[in-house]
């Protein structure tokens, strides 16, 4: 069988129809949208149709919309723009242990700058209870920080009655929606949310490009500076191939919403039944809410293995999978949300990721649970 790619949640192949849409736009369109002259207008209006494109699909006005670099950069710029543009109200800050490291690493260099940072924690199963936040509120608290959907277990947080609470307090709402876009439904205009942060490559987009959705009113100081694109919210030079990409990959999200996530769940079911017929349900452990999740993330532990040694005995096999963990100097990292999330040492050291997307099948999903076992059994006769 052809090698396997389950790892969408860090990055997905690019769609075709996106492929088609930046390709033409390669070869046909090299003018800069700050010229005056017909080439650099016909750039803008490359620009302003693919912002109106996003803001359509996504139920904001085109002027709430920035483009940035990618995900990182989106989380970034809403943290410390929001931060600085609200310091002289008060240095108080509100995430969850289990964000994103964009946010996370984010709010530890605002530390360094005199905010203070709560950090709440989860439950078992990844999930921000909105009483812990309520009870964490101070007079100084300026912004919260929670996720959509979390990247390494699919949890769902409850972003709607977190925003009503930042809301009713006049406290800046962002959330990190970049593994949401295209499994859930997102419409800005009727969300109580402030800012909110896209990426391009988790739905079949280019890398190299992502959102931040700013709502008209809410406080931001820019990061970088040079020219006024952007609205002045984020200097340089724009990228016509990769906003157009951008906006053909959410089109087709927004659009194929219901059929990717039944697709999604089927391929999960596939793979968890196939498991439970191989490997038998005590064999494996799912981490992550069982009734708010995101189908394209499967988060599995297998006791008695060791993640690094299932990820490379998986990739040896032809199957791309993730631990959701970061590799530092040679060993590998156990995930700061499954230590969050607590739970016990040997659910913590074998867990694995698997994210489906654009080609996967059932049969690959029965193929993966196959070699599963397979691996398993090897690892136990060595022990």
């Amino acid at each position: 069988m052809k090698p396997i790619y389950l790892d969408h949640a860090a990055s997905t192949p690019v769609h075709p129809e996106v492929a088609k849409v930046m390709y033409n736009m390669l070869l046909e369109q090299y003018g800069n949208a700050s010229s005056v002259h017909t080439y650099g207008r016909s750039a803008k209006k490359i620009i302003n149709g693919a912002r109106d494109t996003i803001a359509g699909f996504l139920g904001c006005a085109p002027d709430e919309w920035v483009f940035t670099s990618g995900g990182t950069e989106s989380d970034n710029l809403a943290l410390f723009g929001a931060a600085a543009a609200s310091a002289q109200q008060g240095k108080h800050i509100i995430t969850t242990a289990v964000e994103h490291h964009a946010v996370l690493h984010t709010c530890e260099a605002l530390e360094k700058q005199g905010f203070t940072v709560t950090y709440l924690p989860v439950d078992a199963e990844g999930r921000v209870s909105a009483l812990e936040v309520e009870a964490a509120l101070r007079e100084d608290t300026v912004l919260i920080s929670v996720m959509y959907a979390n990247n390494e277990v699919g949890t769902v947080e409850p972003i709607q009655e977190i925003g009503r609470l930042a809301a009713a307090h006049g406290i800046l709402f962002h959330v990190d929606a970049v593994q949401a876009l295209g499994m859930l439904p997102i419409t800005l205009r009727e969300l109580p949310v402030d800012y909110m942060s896209f990426s391009a490559h988790k739905i079949g987009g280019p890398q190299g490009i992502g959102g931040l959705y700013v709502r008209r009113g809410a406080p931001l100081h820019p990061r970088q500076h040079g020219g006024l694109q952007e609205r002045g919210r984020r200097a340089g030079t724009e990228s016509l191939a990769n906003s157009a990409g951008f906006a053909k990959a959410v089109e087709l999200a927004v659009t194929g919403l219901d059929q990717r996530r039944d697709k999604a769940l089927m391929l999960r079911t596939a793979l968890l039944e196939e498991l439970d017929r191989r490997i038998g349900r005590k064999g494996y452990v799912i981490n992550g809410d069982r009734q708010e999740f995101l189908p394209g993330i499967l988060n599995l532990s297998f006791p008695g293995a060791r993640t690094d040694v299932l990820l490379m005995n998986l990739d040896m096999e032809g199957i791309a999978a993730a631990s959701g963990s970061a590799c530092t100097s040679g060993s590998l990292e156990i995930s700061h949300v499954l230590q969050a999330m607590q739970l016990p040492e040997d659910l913590l050291n074998s867990a694995i990721r698997f994210s489906t997307g654009l080609g996967n099948t059932n049969e690959e999903m029965e193929y993966v649970a196959q070699k599963v076992e397979t691996i398993l059994n090897r690892l136990r006769k060595k022990d």
